[in-house]
């Protein structure tokens, strides 16, 4: 491992142990929004600081077995040195491979809770019923993770599809599980309506952003233009007789959002304003999406929503992931939610090029 590997990581100890001495001083602990702050950073450190303890004992432990090599004259001695070397030096190896990719800056949104836009792109009936099918995959993988999802927005096709469909999943790391699944999703199958039995192909776009809380992004209230107007639709007589619609609308970037699946006015402000705001930070951030992609050195993609990214081939039973060039031949069970061997074949993916890249500067 390089000098300057090892010059961070006891630097990140050091941090872990002031930490850890900061959250036994009763001040602190009587202090809740600081413990809990400080008791975040100390849990983001705790994984790297333990491989970093085990690495430094193995260190000394093959040390220790060297100079038994050089001094003992028993032949079992030496014989038992020289397999300990062998064991810690293969632990040492895996290690240090795990400390370099849990050293690799961290992607500051990866613990956020996310906003998802599904939307039904080309093929008309059918892509807005595979929107729907992407709709219950995200929802199957969020119970499985143990994530919280909720509609927020939804506007439904009378094929029993989604024209569009906005869902929040909250639970821990979502952002950074999710975060491969922004672009254009191609289907391949033979649609309920088909009559000759032609297989048929359609897309929908999904778009991941994280949810920002106003201390993360705060939107000038003078740049936001907010209407309201009466619900339409179903929703009883209460939705229909009062103005508890509401329509935001972002100046500057000329983003609108449209919020009336909720009870009360107040309601549906909030939910539009949590939508405006990841929609206006995903605007900026595609503003600069070259130089952010240059920044990120990532081979995973863009993530531009125009980006076709999968194809999920139902005569088959394939989904591939064309970004990794991954096939995988179970799509019955991808579509009931067990996404876990794509995921994580998109995280090694873009952690090995980033680690390529660290040895390239």
């Amino acid at each position: 491992m390089e000098d300057r590997i090892f010059d961070q990581l006891e630097t990140v100890l050091q941090r872990y142990d002031e930490l850890q001495e900061m959250m036994s001083d009763p001040s602190v602990i009587n202090d809740t929004k600081r413990y809990m702050d400080l008791s975040k950073e100390e849990g983001g450190l705790r994984e790297v600081v333990t491989a970093y303890k085990r690495f430094k004992e193995l260190q000394s432990d093959i040390a220790d077995s060297n100079e038994i090599l050089r001094e003992s004259k028993d032949p079992d001695m030496t014989e038992m040195a020289k397999e300990e070397i062998k064991d810690d030096e293969a632990e040492k190896d895996e290690l240090e491979d795990k400390i370099k990719v849990l050293m690799l800056p961290k992607d500051p949104n990866d613990d956020k809770n996310i906003i998802m836009e599904i939307h039904g792109a080309a093929g008309g009936d059918e892509a807005s019923l595979f929107a729907g099918d992407l709709l219950n995959m995200y929802t199957r993988y969020a119970e499985r993770q143990g994530w919280q999802t909720e509609i927020i927005d939804e506007t439904p096709t009378d094929v029993g599809g989604y024209k569009e469909v906005v869902i929040m999943i909250t639970g821990d790391n979502v952002y950074s599980k999710l975060k491969y699944e922004n672009g254009a999703h191609r289907v391949q199958r033979v649609p309920a309506t088909e009559s000759a039995g032609r297989v048929h192909t359609s897309t929908a776009t999904v778009g991941v952003m994280p949810e920002y809380e106003k201390v993360d992004l705060v939107l000038d209230p003078k740049d936001i233009r907010t209407d309201v107007y009466r619900s339409s639709g179903a929703g009883g007589q209460h939705i229909n007789k009062t103005s508890s619609a509401v329509r935001m609308t972002h100046i500057p970037s000329g983003i609108v959002v449209a919020m009336q699946d909720q009870r009360s006015q107040q309601q549906n402000r909030v939910k539009a304003l949590q939508i405006l705001t990841a929609r206006v930070y995903d605007y900026y951030e595609s503003q600069n999406e070259e130089e952010y992609a240059a920044k990120r050195k990532t081979a995973v993609g863009s993530g531009d929503r125009s980006e076709r990214i999968r194809t999920y081939n139902y005569p088959q039973n394939r989904v591939t992931d064309h970004r990794i060039g991954l096939s995988i031949n179970k799509l019955d069970r991808i579509m009931n939610g067990e996404l876990d061997d794509i995921i994580s074949a998109l995280i090694l993916h873009d952690q090995t090029a980033k680690l390529e890249q660290l040895g390239n500067d």
